[in-house]
């Protein structure tokens, strides 16, 4: 098998924080698919090539079944990531399988971005000179709608306007908005396999058992079934479609099918729901089936200019490993938020903590994240901020400096983390996040609107790291797995800038007063500058030794904004000790510990 790369995890469906599905196998047939908790969210598909069924995808039988592993796989020969596309191809009985999955998460469209849709291509061509009659089965399972496999479920089938056939499944309670948390699976809602009407192509709602059935035969059951309400553990419920791709020779032969997610309502803010973002202006959801499909093609042409773009600017930019680094985390990135509308129509991007306390909306997770979104669409950025400066300004919270989040995902209603004891709180670490977010959005749009809107808040943050923010007291910062940590001199510089920041913003708008921030932070990165110093590098703590280092990846700010605080030998003498601090993985965060987190690694690249 050719691999461009083998990634921990393939992309497969990646929408939101819910509708996640990966193949964590070095075949896509060697285990069963999965939601990003690693919990089982079954999708099978197997090929009859002239009566033979051959599995490309999944394991026929439930993860704990060892009845019947499925018939004999086509060969995978190669998997290729794209930032917004994932292929495999696959050859056995003289035919090649070229499987594509798109989720078309471009971030300069926010109705086709907030889709909750996932296009699944097949193409089909004979390679051995001979004729190939050739039909393409997948089906999901009710996993993919429950939070745990003893719920109960229900399906529907529907005709979508004589053009598009569609099977829903879903839990019976329908909870919606109630579950919350971390490592949590929806279980309100519907998923949705969808299909042109086109051809011999069959639809069914079937169980494993039939499904090992069609493994063994070929053969579709003629009807669906009909024991259900039944928990999705009891002979788990399929959706599943069989598309007859026809008598296949040389010329390639495709059809495709959508896989999609009805959450109904998609986050609560401040104890309202609120909806997607494509259904602001009304659309159903049978509707936006009928565009998805309708722009199928197009939608394809554009994931394929912008793979191409994005691919050659990053191998450009930073080589092929950087390349690779971004075709896989494009999707991961933006499939952990949720993109919805308030009610006076401004855009809100929710992110949610994952595999850490669930939180939502989290100012420290956007931080590192805001690059992407800024190089864009700047829009999604504000939409980050906004809960938090909603959050702010509200009594509930009662502290001088930025919140960390604004509650547990899918619930907005108000940060809890931490049970918001002063301890657990980041105060020079969200504070200058702010700042600096709302000033790269200012420096990206060249007016300072966004920050006018907001104006209260941010020079309430201001006046708070200039007063806390040269020599941090003992609290956390973003790498709170580290702990906490006093005289911290990374977490030093982001309030250096932030105040900088923030004088920037004031120049923007036309204020006298940023000239005084101006020059209290140049005065702040002088006294850093002495007592950060460690001879070859600058130290963890300003009461550490000299052999004590850290990633000073906040310094990025001071060159992306044009601030110009720190002298550029500051970066230079970082860069030449991060040399000599290498490890397998790349340089650890700091001198405590071997880990390292990827995206520090990235903003301190020269």
């Amino acid at each position: 098998m050719t691999n461009t790369f083998r990634p921990p995890s393939v992309p497969l469906v990646t929408v939101d924080p819910y509708f996640s599905v990966w193949s964590a196998a070095n075949h896509l047939y060697d285990e069963p698919t999965r939601h990003w908790t690693h919990h089982v969210n079954g999708m099978v598909g197997i090929a009859t090539i002239d009566g033979k069924t051959r599995r490309f995808m999944g394991t026929v039988g439930t993860e704990d079944s060892t009845a019947y592993p499925g018939p004999l796989a086509l060969e995978q020969t190669n998997l290729t990531v794209e930032p917004v596309t994932t292929r495999y191809t696959f050859q056995g009985e003289g035919v090649e399988l070229k499987l594509h999955f798109f989720t078309p998460l471009l971030l300069d469209d926010l109705d086709l971005l907030s889709r909750p849709v996932t296009y699944v291509d097949f193409e089909v061509r004979s390679i051995d000179g001979e004729a190939h009659q050739v039909k393409i089965y997948i089906d999901v399972t009710a996993e993919w709608c429950v939070h745990t496999t003893d719920q109960q479920v229900s399906w529907k089938r529907h005709v979508i306007d004589g053009r598009l056939h569609a099977m829903s499944m879903g839990t019976v309670d329908q909870p919606i908005l109630q579950r919350v948390g971390d490592d949590t699976r929806i279980d309100w809602g519907y998923v949705y396999m969808a299909v042109p009407q086109t051809g011999d192509n069959q639809t069914v709602i079937h169980s494993v058992a039939s499904r090992e059935s069609y493994a063994q035969s070929g053969s579709l059951p003629s009807e669906d079934e009909s024991n259900h309400p039944r928990a999705a553990s009891d002979q788990m419920p399929v959706l599943a479609t069989e598309l007859n791709m026809g008598l296949v020779r040389e010329e390639r032969v495709s059809q495709f099918l959508m896989l999609a997610y009805d959450d109904i309502h998609a986050v609560e803010y401040f104890q309202k729901p609120l909806d997607a973002y494509w259904k602001r202006d009304g659309l159903t959801f049978h509707e936006m089936l009928l565009v998805a499909a309708d722009q199928h093609d197009a939608i394809i042409t554009r994931c394929e200019r912008f793979n191409e773009q994005l691919m050659a600017e990053s191998l450009a930019a930073g080589g092929a490993k950087y390349r690779d680094i971004l075709a896989l985390t494009y999707r991961q990135a933006i499939a952990a938020h949720k993109l919805v509308a308030d009610e006076t129509g401004n855009v809100l991007f929710f992110s949610k903590e994952n595999f850490s306390n669930g939180c939502i909306a989290t100012v420290d997770v956007s931080y590192p994240s805001i690059p992407l979104f800024l190089r864009y669409n700047p829009e999604l950025v504000k939409g980050m901020m906004r809960p938090i400066f909603e959050y702010a300004k509200s009594p509930d919270w009662v502290f001088d400096f930025a919140p960390h989040d604004v509650g547990t995902y899918p619930k907005a209603n108000g940060q809890v983390y931490g049970e918001n004891k002063l301890e657990f709180q980041m105060p020079i670490e969200e504070c200058g996040n702010m700042l600096l977010m709302a000033a790269a959005v200012c420096k990206y749009q060249n007016n300072g609107d966004f920050a006018q809107e907001h104006w209260e808040a941010l020079t309430q943050w201001a006046a708070y790291l200039l007063q806390n923010g040269l020599d941090p007291e003992h609290q956390l910062c973003t790498d709170d797995f580290a702990g906490h940590l006093a005289h911290n001199a990374n977490l030093s510089i982001k309030a250096i800038l932030g105040i900088a920041a923030y004088s920037y913003m004031c120049a923007k708008l036309g204020r006298q007063e940023g000239a005084a921030y101006r020059e209290a932070a140049q005065h702040m990165a002088k006294e850093w500058v002495s007592m950060a110093d460690a001879g070859d590098h600058y130290k963890l703590t300003f009461d550490s030794g000299p052999d004590t280092w850290s990633m000073k990846y906040n310094l990025v700010w001071d060159r992306l904004l044009g601030l110009h605080l720190f002298p550029a030998d500051v970066a230079a003498r970082e860069l030449a000790y991060y040399q000599l601090q290498q490890k397998r993985y790349g340089l650890p965060l700091d001198s405590r510990d071997t880990y390292t987190k990827s995206d520090w690694l990235i903003w301190c690249a020269p």
